[in-house]
This record gives structure tokens, sequence and C-alpha cells, in this order.
């Protein structure tokens, strides 16, 4: 077995260095914690960027992979297959969308959707333009960093693609002058989760919904971090009461294993043609199949339940801490996506929490992010608060 100094050698010289690590080699986990290779514990409240919401190590997820992985690893999408079939059919009764195209990941979802909006548009009008949220996050490809409404993330890789703009976000009379009869969709975060943990007003979902439905043009949200249970709901939009034309999800779809969907509606997909779109490895058996059990699993332990309860219980906690530590500013979200805004930077807390046991993030310099395994009760949660408050002295 190679020491913890060899592997990080080794990481470190050969792997293209855009990660900021830490020293902490990774070597197992089980349900809502983690184990380096000296064997500390660590309480993950990060589930790998809101990705494995069975946590760790999950008994029905390795089985799935297992028992796929032995029938058929890859099968090109010019065949069917049943696994495929039941996921497709899975997503859209848990959604209402008609339709599906599975992806690898969050960012090349994104890009199917920027794809769907451009066709739609071209066949309606001729509209292109799509209109993104200002702070917003949606990727790191091309397509996605030109909706990224953050010049922090483009300006190394100018010029990006034209056809982007940005609104102000919760900023209603801001998204009204932005839409034109260019504009052949809006793309939003329900919740801005890179941004800083930011949820959206209703009204402002709702005037983005209006401006679409009106206009013609789509409402595209981005659910790549805020979707599947983790918000108290099964869906973010279900918050709001507004439903999109087309929904991107990923992260927590495969429950660590890499898949991204693009759910549309029929008046969507009757923009698409054959030969447009594509992906060699999207809705593979593999990826359908651990799909498949994280829906199923997620289902059945009622996890949108669980966020709502256990999401509820944290955030009165924090608040809480709030009162003892008055460089905490605010603290907000949904479900058990939660963002503890601070005064100060928030990267000396996260890697003093690190020390401790505690594994959570700081995103948009400022915000603690928070946003465990669902799995987890009230002990993992207390266990968090008491190590959080001993890392915030």
């Amino acid at each position: 077995m190679m020491k913890k100094e060899e592997i990080i050698s080794i990481v470190d010289k050969h792997y293209l260095p855009v990660f900021g690590r830490y020293d902490v080699v990774l070597d197992f986990g089980k349900n809502a914690e983690l184990y380096d290779i000296d064997g500390k514990r660590y309480l993950d409240f990060f589930a790998g960027i809101a990705v494995s919401i069975l946590g760790h190590n999950n008994p029905a997820l390795t089985q799935a992979i297992s028992e796929q992985a032995a029938k058929l690893i890859h099968c090109t999408n010019l065949f069917y297959t049943e696994i495929q079939a039941k996921t497709v059919e899975k997503l859209t009764q848990l959604s209402g969308f008609q339709r599906v195209f599975f992806s690898n990941s969050g960012t090349e979802s994104i890009e199917g959707a920027i794809k769907l909006a451009r066709k739609y548009g071209k066949k309606n009008g001729g509209k292109y333009k799509i209109i993104s949220a200002s702070n917003s996050f949606h990727g790191r490809t091309l397509g996605a960093l030109a909706a990224t409404g953050q010049t922090k993330y483009q300006k190394d890789f100018e010029p990006v693609i034209d056809g982007f703009e940005y609104a102000e976000f919760n900023d209603c009379a801001d998204l009204k002058n932005k839409f034109d009869d260019k504009t052949c969709a809006v793309l939003l975060e329900p919740i801005q989760g890179e941004g800083g943990i930011i949820p959206a007003d209703k009204e402002f979902l709702q005037t983005a919904a209006e401006l679409c439905e009106k206009n013609n043009a789509l409402l595209i949200f981005d659910e790549i971090q805020t979707g599947l249970f983790r918000t108290g709901k099964t869906f973010c939009f279900q918050h709001f009461e507004i439903k999109p034309d087309i929904m991107v999800l990923a992260k927590a779809l495969g429950g660590g294993f890499p898949i991204g969907a693009i759910l549309c509606n029929e008046k969507t997909a009757s923009a698409i043609d054959k030969g447009d779109h594509g992906s060699t490895f999207g809705g593979g058996p593999l990826a359908c199949a651990a799909a498949f059990c994280v829906l199923s699993k997620a289902q059945d332990l009622s996890l949108d339940r669980n966020s709502e309860k256990i999401g509820a219980y944290i955030m009165e906690k924090l608040n809480e801490l709030k009162k003892d530590f008055l460089f905490i500013k605010e603290v907000r979200g949904k479900g058990l996506l939660i963002g503890v805004e601070l005064t100060k930077e928030g990267g000396p807390i996260v890697k003093k929490a690190l020390e401790k046991g505690l594994i959570i993030n700081c995103t948009a310099s400022k915000v603690l992010r928070i946003c465990p395994p669902l799995i987890i009760g009230k002990k993992e949660a207390d266990e968090m608060i008491k190590i959080l408050k001993e890392a915030l002295i």
C-alpha cells in the first residue's frame, strides 16, 4: 500500500494543477463518515459537493453497480437497455417531464440545454439570446462558462461564446429590461450554489416564467446542486409552484457515479431532430443502474422529508451560533443546502474544521457551505454543530 506522502507527491507532480487540495488522502467511507489512509475519521457534511445523498458505501447502490457491471458495462445508444428504460420512466414519473436525455456531468447537461434552447429559438423566429443571472455558476466548459455570470471564471478564456446576457439576480426590473425579441431562453438556479447559497425570490422566478410564456421562450432551471431531495422537495422548483421547460440535473443523480440529465417538456423536445445531439457514454447501463437505485432508495427513505426536518434543525442550531459569533452575518438555504455567510474569509475556518474531523466547504470566499448526505439525523447534526463551534472560536 502506498504511503500518504508518496500519493500526494505523484498527484502533485503529474495531475493538471487545477485543484487546491488538502493534504488528506481518503481511503473509504461509511454513511456520513470518511476515513483517511491513516485511519482518521471525518464527519462528511459536504458529500462530494452535494453528490453522495445516500452516504458512502451504501449497500444497495454498491450491489446495483456490481450486478450491472457483471452483466453489461457499456452499450451505445444505438440500442436499447432495460435499465435505461427503467431510469427514464422513474425520472419522468418523479418530475412530470416527458423527455429525458442522459449525459455524464452537470456542465455537459448545461451544454445540451443550451443547444435545445438555441434550436427551439431558431425554429421560433430565429431567436438565440440566453439570459442567465449575475453571480450564477453553470459549469466550466465553454458554453456553460458563457452562461456563468461571474467574470472571474471567464476572463482567462475570453472571448466567451456570444449570445449570453446577465440579469441581476432577484431583480425583476432588470430581467424585464434584458429580455427582448431575440431571447430564446432564461437560465436560472433556484438557489445559487457556487454564488453563495442564495435562494431565488419567488417573484423573480415567476417574472422569468411569465416572460418566457408570453414570448415563446424557454425557462431553464439549473438544478444540478438543488435537485433530487436536497431542499426538502424532490426538485427545488416545486417550492416555487413554477415548472420550467427544461431542468438540468447531475451531482446527486448517481450517488457518486458520474451521470447528468436534461429533462424537458414535449414543446421543447419537438424542436430537436435526430443527429442534433448525442453522447457515447451518456445513459450507459452502469450509470443508469446507479441512478435508478439512488432514485428508488431516496424515494423509499423519504429523503426529501428528512432534508426538510434535519435542515430546519441545523438552521435553528446555526442561528443560535450566530448569536455567539458576531462575524456570522446570515444563515440561509433550504433543506440540507445551507450557507453560513461570514464577514470574513471562510477558508481558515474550513481548514480548522477539517483538522478537527469535519468536512465542509467555503464558496464565494465568505460563505460556509453545508450539504451533507441526506441520510443524516440529529446525532450527526449535533456533532457537526459541536465541531463547527470549536472551529469558529
